[in-house]
Formats: C-alpha cells, structure tokens, sequence
C-alpha cells in the first residue's frame, strides 16, 4: 500500500472516530489568535528516501537501505499572530538497515531515531474552518539504541546532525476547539556510519530525507 493510500485510510479512521465520539453539532468556529495554542496527535508514515555507499578501505563495495516505520507523533503550534505559528515536532522511529554488497545482501542491524523538528509555519486563512499551512525549519536528530546484526556485523555508529525540515498540511475544526489533522514532512538529514565487521571496518555517508506523512486529531487551546 502506498504512503497516500496509507495517509487517505488513516484519516478516513480518525474521521469515523471523531464523528462517533462527538454527539454535538459543531459550534460557531471563531478562528485563530495570536497566543492560542494547537496540540495535535497523529499516526506518522516514516518512509527514508535513502542512498549511500558502504565503502572498505575507500573502496564502494555496496550501498545501504534503510526501512520504513509507522510511529505515533505529537506536536504543539503557538501562535505568535494569527498567521504565523512556531510549530515543534516531536516522535521517534526505529529502522532496520541492511546493504547491498558485493558478496551479497547483509543485515546491518537496527537504529532509532530522535528527530524533534522546529518549523515557522504560515496560515494563510485562520478565521476558516479549515485551515491549510506550510512551514520551514530545522531539526536536530539522534541516533540512539543502535544494534549490530551480529555475525558479520560486530557494532555500528551513527554521527547526529542538524537538518532542514519543509512541512505542509491542514487543519479542520470540526468545533472551535476541536480539530482533524492532516500533515506531510520533509527532512533533509545526512549521517555518517562507522560499522564493525568480520572483514574489517566498513564506513558509509548516508542520505535519508525521510518523508514523514501522518493524519490524526487535535485542540486549540
């Protein structure tokens, strides 16, 4: 199934929830102001768009794959205007990485990921209903909890860097508080990996700029 297949479903879910949970008619929505405050909790698509060479010894001898993940996310946007919002993002994800080499396919092993996201966003129609933005920024990722394969592979390390985040998605208050969620994120994020094997020490510049595509729920405060 693919990441909008996934996203359409998912929200189509939340929908169907929202609509049972809540028995009365939405009220008059009264739109944004400097100072309120949106928490949102969504379902997140992590899908890297990965690329890199493993090299031995400064030679290419495979590149490297990293895994998807679906994790739980939840965010905050405090509005300094009406218009413009500091939104943090906060969720962690956990990849299985394997690579593709000379000899064959191996099983690297597994890395999870911090990557708290600071974005300014614009919105651009805040006393509707529903209310589309988009959003630039920075983040900071940390890798944590790496495991080594085993076998060939004895121990891996990931270097944690600065990346820039684009954001997009939109809002819709089913009340003046109350409010479905819909949000797509790029990150632009690069690390270095130092891997332990059998045959020697092994390194690898990877490029991951992960999607990250989530829908959920969320209230104005």
């Amino acid at each position: 199934m693919s990441i909008l297949k996934r996203a359409a479903a998912a929200l189509l879910a939340t929908t169907a929830v929202v609509a049972v949970a809540s028995t009365a008619q939405a009220q008059e929505f009264k739109g944004i102001k400097a100072g309120d405050i949106v928490v949102r909790a969504r379902g997140v698509w992590v899908a890297p768009s990965e690329s890199g060479d493993v090299k031995a010894g400064g030679t290419n001898i495979g590149t490297v794959k990293v895994g998807n993940d679906f994790i739980p996310e939840v965010d905050a946007t405090y509005f300094v205007t009406p218009n413009i919002g500091l939104n943090l993002i906060a969720g962690t994800s956990r990849h299985k990485v394997t690579a593709d080499t000379v000899l064959g396919p191996v099983n690297v092993g597994k890395v999870s990921l911090l990557p708290p996201v600071l974005t300014v966003t614009y919105h651009p129609l805040p006393n509707l209903q529903f209310s589309p933005y988009v959003g630039a920024g920075i983040n900071y990722t940390i890798f944590y909890n790496e495991d080594a394969a085993g076998g060939v592979i004895n121990s891996t390390n990931y270097k944690n860097r600065f990346g820039w985040a684009l954001q997009a998605g939109a809002d819709f208050y089913l009340t003046d508080n109350l409010l479905l969620n819909i949000d797509v994120k790029k990150v632009f994020l690069k690390t270095d990996v130092n891997i332990g094997s059998a045959v020697g020490p092994l390194s690898s510049k990877v490029t991951l700029n992960p999607w990250l595509v989530g829908v959920g729920v969320g209230y104005k405060f």
